[in-house]
């Protein structure tokens, strides 16, 4: 049986960039991916012709390393550089 309280659980420190988008950490980092896909679904982010494909608006840039558009595997990885 898994423990409830593994690694992937950890709360972690949230960056300031990635803050501005998912809110004041320390939080998990599904947590972090939760509230990533809110925002991107809020703030109708997701390509209509690729939805494997987000389109970053300004405070995404910022977390993304100033990318316009990254898909969601690539997106996971440089959310990855803004926790702690």
């Amino acid at each position: 049986m898994a423990k409830s309280n593994s690694a992937f659980m950890k709360p972690l420190t949230v960056s300031a960039e990635l803050a501005a988008v998912v809110g004041k950490g320390p939080m998990p980092r599904s947590e972090v991916v939760k509230a990533l896909w809110v925002y991107i679904k809020k703030n109708d982010l997701q390509d209509p012709k690729n939805k494997r494909n987000i389109v970053a608006d300004e405070p995404l840039k910022k977390v993304f390393g100033g990318k316009a558009v990254v898909n969601m595997f690539e997106m996971t990885k440089l959310v990855s550089k803004h926790l702690s």
